[in-house]
């Protein structure tokens, strides 16, 4: 029976995915786990940036407000019922960046977790106190969310730039997204300082205690791809006893929301679900993966992730509903299942 689950998860896509997940055992969709199971998400902290002297955590806080039934529904991030009025003031006084605005509601919570961190307490302690809104009043203690690491992580992206020197500039992740809304190839991925962190409090116990580690359809570079390079979660998820099973962001030779084809093109790896899976690698040979599911219009490429040593199979990936995405949960733990 399996009574301990933990995501390692971005935003959008895995917030998503949790919502159908916790459908899934609320409803006793997925087969062999027990109706009381504990869910521990692991988010990606290396989108974080500070706006206008606030710690913003972009992950982070879509986890909570999807979770916690706050988020903007047809935006999928920020605050349901958001105004604007900070935004608009700060943008009369001529006050950048402009481009990332920050609602009224949403600053809320970005005041809290800076006083908190100003404060002295640790991103995962202010974390875990904004889950006492969000997260508590729903689930109690059956889900968790812990950051990846409670120290300063940033993932930049190189772009083409006539006017430097190199002929490439560097710019936030947040600004290749929201501003330049991924428009122009981005060249490499840097993820400043992951390689001095130390995984956050409860990570690798998270792992290691598992009864099953789901990697869902988040970006496999600046969501999924920044957990895994964290200093130690790789050989924690090379020795688990969990199965760990991931679902491909990639339908159809294409990702289905944000900008996973723009971030596995500037890292060399080929735009498709195949090629993804055999990126995360089997956990037999030095990979994360013991099974992957594409979806049924990738059928083709079954073969040559089992070819990897990767068990995988071909279902419905596209998270129309939480009912879907509950199939979705269920097809992942059958697999995991053998």
């Amino acid at each position: 029976m399996i009574k301990q689950i933990t995501v390692l998860a971005g935003g959008t896509g895995g917030a998503r995915f949790l919502q159908g997940l916790l459908h899934g055992i609320a409803t006793g969709a997925l087969p062999g786990v027990a109706e009381d199971a504990e869910v521990t998400v692991v988010a990606n902290t290396a989108d974080d940036l500070w706006v206008h002297g606030l710690k913003v955590c972009p992950d982070l806080d879509t986890v909570m407000y999807t979770l916690g039934d706050g988020i903007d529904p047809v935006r999928r991030w920020g605050r349901r019922d958001e105004t604007w009025s900070v935004r608009t003031e700060l943008a009369e006084y001529g006050v950048e960046p402009t481009w990332f605005g920050l609602g009224d509601r949403d600053v809320a919570t970005h005041l809290v977790r800076t006083q908190m961190l100003e404060a002295g307490y640790p991103l995962s302690q202010v974390t875990e106190a904004l889950c006492r809104r969000w997260l508590r009043p729903t689930y109690g203690d059956r889900v968790r969310l812990l950051p990846m690491t409670d120290d300063r992580v940033e993932t930049h992206v190189a772009i083409a730039d006539d006017d430097s020197p190199s002929g490439r500039r560097v710019v936030h992740f947040q600004e290749y997204w929201v501003r330049l809304r991924a428009s122009v190839p981005a060249e490499a991925v840097v993820v400043v300082g992951l390689d001095q962190t130390t995984p956050g409090p409860g990570v690798l116990d998270a792992i290691t205690d598992a009864d099953l580690v789901l990697l869902p359809p988040s970006n496999p570079v600046v969501s999924v791809g920044t957990i895994l390079g964290v200093p130690d979660v790789r050989d924690v998820l090379r020795v688990t006893r969990a199965p760990v099973v991931g679902l491909s962001p990639i339908v159809g030779s294409s990702h289905v929301h944000g900008m996973a084809e723009q971030m596995l093109t500037a890292i060399g790896v080929e735009v498709s679900a195949g090629a993804v899976g055999r990126h995360y690698g089997a956990r037999s040979a030095d990979g994360v993966l013991d099974a992957w599911l594409v979806d049924e219009r990738d059928a083709e490429q079954v073969a040559e992730v089992r070819a990897a040593g990767i068990r995988c199979d071909a279902v419905p990936l596209m998270m129309t509903d939480a009912d879907a995405t509950a199939a979705m949960a269920a097809a992942a733990v059958r697999l995991a299942q053998g």
